[in-house]
């Protein structure tokens, strides 16, 4: 399918954006507020509520950006390492054989000695260039069978190839060295971010508390009528489509077969992700984790379709193009609802406005109306199966 990633400015923010929070109901309702417009500022050196909300969500939404960030950077740090692992075993095994086919030669050498021939020189043989140079320098060449002769060339390439393998090796070790960098950058990025906002949090008064969990409320409410809205339309759409197909039915037996058997194909994977994904709520967000007993956001979408056979890129930004983009009136369960601009969040749909999502820190995998953060952070639906 054609691309529709959007570029990813650092420090975006958009209105209506969900972030992470402390584990206190109170405290995590902060993430879910939309930014006050028209906010006063304080005028007694402090900062005023809605200031204090407006900082601690754009720390969380740069924590989550940097935690898809941190997610990108281990999975290619893993296959990295896996690679250095595999080339290093190569040439070690190379080396070994090298080994081997140096002692062979040697032996060559001292029985042609023992025949009259030059006496073979250990140094001489350590420091030639090649196998070759140093029969040639030792005047054994002549000597050798066909046999040892091969044996010589099959050295000399064997050489040749395990020079190559070291420098690969080398270069991937450079190449991991650099990722394991990019790793520790984001997930010291993802730390500070939450730091900072804990920090934030914790001076607010038990009042501002409250008020934000009032303000929490409504939004929810405002939510799942939006859901409702949603699911109304949606099932309009649905008798329309159906009553259509009714009418059509007679000339288009064959096509009408094959949707039907699509559809079908991907109910069936669709509900085992989806029990896969209901399976798990309740259990913890934590950054970075894909199971069993934690889940980001794309790890628990990656999980979930994984137990209905079907792989997931890990990252948020590989798994929108992991699929069909479909409008969000035709979406179906199973589907992957991908929100902001930076596509840094992901829920899985269940349907009736509403998905199955690991939402932030602190909080736990729950059912949520899909506009938990207002529609205008909804990114896109993508089907992937």
């Amino acid at each position: 399918m054609a691309s529709h990633r959007k570029s990813r400015p650092a420090g975006t923010r958009v209105a209506g954006i969900r972030t992470p929070a402390l584990a206190t109901a109170a405290l995590t309702s902060v993430a879910l507020l939309s930014q006050t417009a028209n906010a006063a500022p304080s005028t007694d050196g402090n900062p005023s509520l809605e200031e204090v909300e407006k900082k601690v969500d754009d720390l969380y939404r740069q924590a989550e950006s940097a935690t898809e960030k941190y997610n990108a950077a281990k999975e290619k740090t893993s296959k990295q390492r896996k690679r250095v692992d595999t080339l290093l075993d190569d040439v070690a095994k190379r080396a070994q054989k090298l080994n081997e086919q140096r002692e062979r030669l040697g032996s060559f050498a001292a029985a042609q000695y023992r025949t009259g021939a030059a006496a073979p020189d250990t140094a001489t043989f350590l420091l030639a260039d090649t196998p070759q140079d140093y029969f040639d320098q030792t005047q054994l060449m002549g000597r050798l069978t066909s046999r040892q002769k091969s044996e010589v060339d099959d050295y000399f390439s064997e050489q040749s190839a395990t020079m190559k393998k070291r420098q690969e090796a080398s270069e991937s070790l450079q190449s991991l060295t650099e990722s394991q960098n990019d790793l520790q950058t984001a997930k010291s990025t993802v730390q500070k971010k939450l730091s900072d906002a804990r920090d934030l949090l914790s001076k607010l008064t038990a009042e501002e508390k409250a008020r934000l969990a009032a303000i929490e409320k409504k939004k929810q409410e405002e939510a799942a009528q939006k859901a409702a809205e949603l699911a109304k339309q949606q099932a309009a759409e649905q008798k329309a489509k159906e009553e259509a197909a009714q009418e059509s039915s007679s000339s288009s037996d064959s096509g009408t077969s094959g949707s039907t058997s699509t559809d079908s194909s991907y109910s069936t994977k669709a509900e085992k992700a989806l029990a896969f994904a209901r399976a798990q709520i309740g259990k913890p967000y934590v950054w970075g984790a894909t199971g069993p007993g934690s889940y980001d956001c794309s790890g628990l979408t990656q999980a979930s379709w994984k137990a209905a056979g079907v792989s997931l890129p890990r990252t948020t930004y590989d798994q929108v193009n992991a699929g069909t983009t479909v409008s969000l009136a035709d979406a179906q369960p199973g589907d992957l609802i991908f929100f902001y601009d930076d596509i840094s969040h992901v829920g899985i749909y269940i349907g009736n406005g509403m998905m199955i999502h690991a939402p932030k820190p602190g909080a736990y995998v729950r059912e949520e109306s899909i506009y938990y953060g207002g529609e205008s952070i909804i990114h896109s639906v993508v089907r992937p199966a």
